[in-house]
């Protein structure tokens, strides 16, 4: 069996500012859940089974304890923010498995989900189904992989290191040097996308590159200036990499079976009305009945 993990808060954003503006009877904006719904029904569509969604019910996180100036709610469109918890509502009716996270983030439970997906032997492959680079770090050889929908792009471990110039398990170690303006946490001065991979290619972790720069054994342009930065601010940018480092120890399903899907519940019929997409009740109960024949 496959098992697909998508990244709900993602593809609610990314729908967003993709579909036309649609609104329920009362004038509440639904177009971006419809859109997701929709895709995540083209996916059933496509014969994927087994699934869940990673949400985020809260846009903050332990990790705002952690570092000040860590991503918020701040600046999210009324319209899109309302849709969060309308989404977790769809998918559940649509008879799919939703994590909503609250004190951590849509990322974790993604991690999570796929450490445990992966250690059931059944499990052939794990698409953990967004482009976010943070995700990058969950891949494992061919058997865990990262899997862009929208672009229709796979990366296993090779693609990783092709893309970023390190490993996977180098990439909270990446983040942490380049900084992610997305999470809000600005990494070291003056260590870039280029310099970031040629020394992590060589070293892997933080830990591991000398303080001295002669002793690097890997030739990078401004070597002096980048070595005093990491030796003046090392602890810092082992607090950016515990940052980007993504938890994987939440308990989230006790079996990978749970995550079969099995058709719609009795609510989906409502929230398709509310959707204004009747269409989707009917494609989610045609496929149901054709999957239990």
């Amino acid at each position: 069996m496959n098992v697909f993990l998508i990244d709900g808060t993602y593809e609610l954003f990314r729908h967003f500012y993709a579909v036309p503006s649609v609104t329920d009877a009362e004038g509440r904006e639904v177009g971006a859940v419809r859109g997701v719904v929709g895709s995540v029904l083209g996916m059933l569509e496509e014969d994927v089974t087994y699934l869940g969604v990673a949400t985020d019910h809260v846009i903050e996180s332990f990790r705002n304890e952690l570092w000040p100036g860590y991503k918020t709610g701040e600046g999210i469109e009324p319209a899109l923010f309302t849709q969060f918890s309308l989404l977790e509502e769809a998918l559940v009716a649509l008879g799919v498995r939703v994590w909503p996270m609250t004190e951590f983030e849509a990322d974790d439970g993604l991690a999570s989900a796929a450490l445990a997906a992966s250690a059931d032997a059944r499990v052939e492959q794990v698409f953990i189904c967004t482009p976010d680079k943070d995700l990058a770090q969950c891949v494992v050889g061919r058997r865990v992989v990262q899997f862009d929908r929208r672009a229709g792009v796979m990366r296993d471990a090779d693609g990783v290191r092709g893309k970023f110039g390190v490993l996977p398990e180098s990439i909270p170690d990446y983040l942490a040097l380049v900084g992610d303006a997305a999470d809000g946490f600005p990494g070291l001065r003056g260590w870039g996308a280029k310099s970031t991979a040629l020394v992590l290619a060589r070293y892997g972790h933080l830990e591991a590159i000398p303080d001295p720069p002669d002793r690097w054994d890997v030739k990078v342009r401004g070597a002096v200036r980048l070595a005093t930065e990491l030796a003046t601010h090392r602890d810092l940018a082992v607090q950016f990499r515990d940052l980007a480092t993504l938890r994987t120890t939440l308990e989230l399903f006790e079996s990978v079976d749970t995550l079969r899907w099995s058709g719609p519940r009795p609510t989906f019929f409502d929230l398709c009305a509310r959707l204004n997409a009747p269409g989707y009740f009917r494609r989610a109960r045609q496929l149901a009945d054709s999957r239990a024949s």
